[in-house]
């Protein structure tokens, strides 16, 4: 970073005196010392200019009291004692810049700029360094500074803070007077803090010990045993070298050397070896005996905390590996919304093909062919849309054989060469209550997991059967009937620890960036909302097996095969506005619209279609798209419930999705064919089912 300059572009270098003065040459150069008696820097005599020198380049704390005012200059050392008063203090008026010790300073310049000098030890003052008040003893020795004329024109402070010192001094006067207390009652005291001594040494969770500089130990507190394993007769048999971990020995003992030959205590991290094989971290505070020889030692046991920063770690790596997943869910929904809205105008046109019954017998089969492509393009978007979490549970009657079967192409791309699949659904199955496009999510999920599982390869089985539970099962699973589907492999196997953590948000045995840690609780997540449950069962070594329990539906399948409608009369339906900024799919929705029987006018976007009504089209029905540039779907629906609260409104969206759209509002999931368009009118508009 570049030294700082004043406003006239100058600096500490255009300043001689001031160069290599450190921080406080930079802000003496940048300040506007005209408003002070010293003067612009222009104009300070050499006097001045060589003392200012001298201080500055000093490593010593100094400071400067100039003229009648005593305006302060100092260097680095000076400006670190000074703590929270600097830089206001540079500059100032010794009596403001200190008030709270101003008759002290006044007495330092009175004697001072009459030429004598003054010397303090241990000198005790009441100093507001940062904010409150502190107990500071300093070294002072104070001179006068001579003009060019011989006569004092300031006074130059040589500081030592002597705090650390004194205090230690009274401290170590303390303990000689409560040791002389102790001598009078020595015999008392000796056993009453010998039987204290004895049951911290046996009670304390820290490790203690009494160790030598050759490397033997002459005592261990009982907490060696019980956080490392070893008896005291092992631990004082052997050089306490020989139970630290061979990368941390030698750091280790040179601390320890370092400490006999400074008699300091010390404190270091290392590894310290356990009965059964392992290591664990051990945190030591180490001090020095009075007699040369030996010391004692402190250590507490860190492999709580370190297996906590473990788990942290692990944490934060999921989360990453989490925010990777929403932003490919995200970038994956865009897509699907758009290839939504490239499916409409397809299936829309093959649908009017297909019921206007266009073509020969050949050309009407390769139609229906393109149909049934369109519709399995569909299905796949759908999909893409439940991996980017952007559709909503929507249970219903599903066809869990039906649902498999159609998985089974997909499952066999994702599983691979290696891994024989097996599909075993009972006959005669009863529907379940599902949202399927998520069940097909969870089905591919777990073998996704069960895949991982097997990485030499074998076999993976995907069974559903009707089960019933009389009372309440050990898994959770409450008393009904149930579609079970299990998805067993005969891979690695979870042991204890990990079958109960296995359906925890961020768990997983994976490799970082291998795995969420998410896909098992979206699996349980999912069976819990749709009121049944999970249950896993796996033996290490001979694979997994993972149940998903599915409340039988009380209502039938409904069919989703492709009506082929035969062209009927069209009934005039009055007027319908289409929004849609979309021009492909403005017009594939326009001509299903008329197909109807409505008069279709069309805008290109909702701003649009707001000047058409208040320029006087009475719409009798408002088909709009979701999101459009502007103003979207949502918010000119809630416009026109406003002003015209009669008008009917279906949006229709590539997404499926209800964010920012009222529950009130009819909606309609893009790409959709004329009867399904017809459907959510004739629900929408009276008279339109007739």
């Amino acid at each position: 970073m570049p030294p700082p300059i004043d406003d006239n572009g100058r600096g500490a270098a255009t300043f001689s005196f001031l160069a290599g003065g450190g921080e406080c040459g930079d802000l003496i150069a940048t300040r506007d010392w005209a408003q002070t008696t010293l003067g612009p820097l222009d104009d300070w005599p050499q006097s001045l200019r060589t003392a200012t020198a001298v201080l500055l380049r000093s490593p010593v704390p100094i400071v400067m009291l100039w003229g009648e005012d005593g305006v302060m200059l100092y260097n680095d050392a000076y400006s670190l004692f000074a703590g929270g008063r600097h830089p206001e203090l540079l500059g100032s008026r010794v009596r403001e810049g200190w008030p709270e010790v101003a008759d002290f300073n006044d007495h330092v310049m009175k004697v001072g700029l009459a030429g004598g000098t003054l010397h303090y030890k241990d000198q005790e003052l009441t100093l507001y360094r940062h904010g409150r008040a502190e107990q500071v003893f300093m070294n002072l020795d104070y001179s006068p500074v001579l003009s060019e004329s011989g006569e004092p024109a300031g006074v130059i402070c040589f500081l030592a803070d002597t705090s650390e010192g004194v205090r230690s001094e009274r401290a170590l006067r303390d303990s000689e007077a409560r040791l002389r207390e102790l001598n009078e009652t020595l015999e008392a005291q000796v056993a009453a803090r010998g039987a204290e001594r004895d049951r911290l040494w046996r009670l304390s969770q820290d490790m203690l010990a009494r160790a030598d500089y050759s490397g033997m130990m002459s005592a261990v507190s009982p907490a060696w045993t019980q956080v490392l394993g070893w008896s005291e007769a092992e631990l004082l048999a052997r050089g306490y070298g020989t139970f630290m971990h061979p990368e941390d020995m030698p750091g280790t003992l040179a601390s320890i050397a370092a400490m006999g030959e400074t008699h300091l205590p010390a404190r270091f991290e290392n590894r310290i070896s356990t009965r059964d094989g392992g290591w664990k971290h051990i945190e030591w505070t180490v001090a020095p005996e009075p007699d040369g020889v030996n010391f004692i030692a402190v250590g507490r046991d860190l492999s709580y905390a370190k297996a906590r920063e473990a788990e942290l770690a692990l944490a934060q790596d999921a989360l990453r590996q989490s925010q990777k997943m929403e932003a490919m869910g995200s970038l994956t929904g865009g897509v699907a919304h758009d290839f939504n809205n490239l499916l409409t105008p397809i299936i829309g046109s093959l649908d009017l093909l297909m019921r206007k019954g266009v073509g020969s017998e050949r050309e009407r089969r390769l139609i229906d062919g393109a149909l049934q492509s369109a519709e399995r393009a569909k299905t796949l978007v759908q999909r893409l849309l439940a991996f980017a979490r952007r559709q909503p549970l929507q249970s219903t009657a599903v066809d869990v054989a039906r649902l498999v079967d159609g998985l089974v192409e997909l499952l066999g791309s994702t599983l691979g060469p290696m891994i024989d699949l097996r599909v075993d659904v009972a006959a005669d199955l009863p529907p379940a209550k599902a949202d399927p496009n998520q069940l097909e999510m969870a089905l591919l999920n777990l073998a996704v997991n069960a895949r991982d599982a097997m990485p030499d390869g074998g076999t993976l089985t995907v069974k559903a059967t009707r089960e019933s539970v009389r009372s309440e099962d050990p898994a959770g699973i409450r008393r009904g009937h149930y579609v079970r589907i299990c998805v067993e492999d005969t891979g690695a196997g979870m042991d204890e620890t990990t079958l109960r953590r296995a359906t925890e948000p961020f768990f997983s045995t994976k490799g970082i960036g291998k795995g969420t840690g998410l896909g098992l609780s979206m699996v349980h997540g999912l069976a819990a909302q749709l009121g049944g449950g999970l249950s896993i069962d796996s033996t290490p070594g001979l694979g997994t097996t993972i149940a998903l329990w599915l409340p039988i539906s009380l209502t039938g399948i409904e069919s989703d095969e492709p009506v082929s409608e035969a062209p009927t009369p069209v009934k005039a339906l009055g007027v319908a506005l289409l929004v849609d900024d979309e021009e492909l799919v403005r017009i594939s929705t326009a001509d299903m619209l008329i197909d109807l029987g409505y008069e279709v006018v069309e805008a290109t976007s909702a701003e649009i279609a707001v000047q058409f009504i208040e320029n006087g089209l009475n719409p009798d029905v408002v088909v709009t798209d979701h999101l459009m540039p502007g103003m979207s779907g949502a918010q000119l629906a809630r416009l026109l419930k406003v002003d015209r609260p009669d008008l009917p409104v279906l949006i229709v969206s590539g997404y499926a999705e209800a964010d920012g759209i009222d529950p009130d509002i009819a909606r309609l999931t893009k790409p959709f064919r004329n009867a399904e368009l017809a459907t959510s009118l004739a629900a929408l508009v009276p008279g339109t089912s007739e």
